[in-house]
C-alpha cells in the first residue's frame, strides 16, 4: 500500500517537471503550485492560500469535542486500508479530473456540515447512506440507508443472482471533519464487512480540518 501511495505522490509532484505547474509564491508543496480538478462539472484550481494572517473556520477550531463519539482515531483504522495525507488525495483528484471512472472521492459528512465547504472534486455520500442501522434525519421525508443502491449506482459494484460482485468497483478515497471524526471510518469499516475489497478503500484520516488548516481550496454547494 506505501508503495501505491509514493507512485501517486510522485506521479502529482512530477507535474512541476511537466510543465503543467509554475512558479509561485505559496506552493501546496515543493515544485507543485496548483492541481485542476471538476467539481460539478465544473473545473476548480486547487491552490494553497496566499494570506499569511488566515485562519482555519471557527467550527474547526475546537480542541474539545467530547469522547465518545468523538474520539481519536488510530493512525492504521484496519488491515489493508491505506491511511492518506493531502498530496495523495490531490494526485486521486487529479486521476478523476483526467476522465478515470476508476477513483472516487467521499466526503462522510451529512450535508450540513457539506454546505460549509468540502474538497473540490468529491462527492458526498453521507455516512448515514452506508450505515443500514442509522435513520437519517437532517432532510425530510425520514429515510433508511439504502447500502445496495449506493454501492450499485455510485461504487461501481455489480449485484447478480449471486449477491455483490466486486471485481470492478471503484477505489474509494473516504473523508469526514478530522482524526476526531468517526463518520468515515464507520463507512469504511461497513464496506470491508459487506465485502469491499480493503485495498479499494484509502483514508484521508485529517479531513477537513487539515485541509483547511494548510489553506487548501474549499467549495461549498
Amino acid at each position: 500500500m506505501k508503495h501505491t501511495a509514493s507512485i501517486a505522490t510522485a506521479a502529482l509532484l512530477g507535474l512541476a517537471c511537466s510543465g503543467l505547474v509554475a512558479a509561485a509564491d505559496n506552493q501546496i508543496a515543493k515544485g507543485l503550485v496548483s492541481v485542476d480538478v471538476m467539481h460539478n462539472g465544473q473545473k476548480v484550481t486547487i491552490t494553497r492560500g496566499h494570506d499569511l494572517k488566515a485562519t482555519i473556520p471557527e467550527a474547526f477550531q475546537k480542541t474539545e469535542r467530547g469522547c465518545p463519539p468523538f474520539c481519536v482515531e488510530p493512525m492504521v483504522l484496519m488491515p489493508g486500508v491505506e491511511t492518506i495525507g493531502e498530496l495523495e488525495v490531490l494526485a486521486y483528484l487529479k486521476r478523476m479530473a483526467e476522465g478515470d471512472g476508476s477513483v472516487l472521492v467521499v466526503d462522510s459528512r451529512t450535508p450540513d456540515w457539506v454546505m460549509r465547504g468540502t474538497i473540490p472534486g468529491s462527492v458526498n455520500v453521507p455516512w448515514t447512506k452506508i450505515n443500514e442501522d442509522v435513520i437519517w434525519t437532517f432532510e425530510a421525508p425520514t429515510e433508511m440507508a439504502n447500502v445496495d443502491h449506493v454501492l450499485v449506482d455510485q461504487f461501481g459494484v455489480i449485484k447478480g443472482a449471486n449477491g455483490l460482485d466486486f471485481g470492478k468497483a471503484k477505489t474509494l478515497v473516504l473523508f469526514c471533519n478530522g482524526i476526531w471524526c468517526p463518520q468515515s471510518s464507520l463507512n469504511i469499516q461497513t464496506l470491508v464487512k459487506l465485502g469491499y475489497p480493503a485495498e479499494k478503500l484509502k483514508w484521508y484520516r485529517g479531513g477537513m480540518q487539515d485541509w483547511f488548516s494548510v489553506g487548501l481550496t474549499t467549495v461549498k454547494p
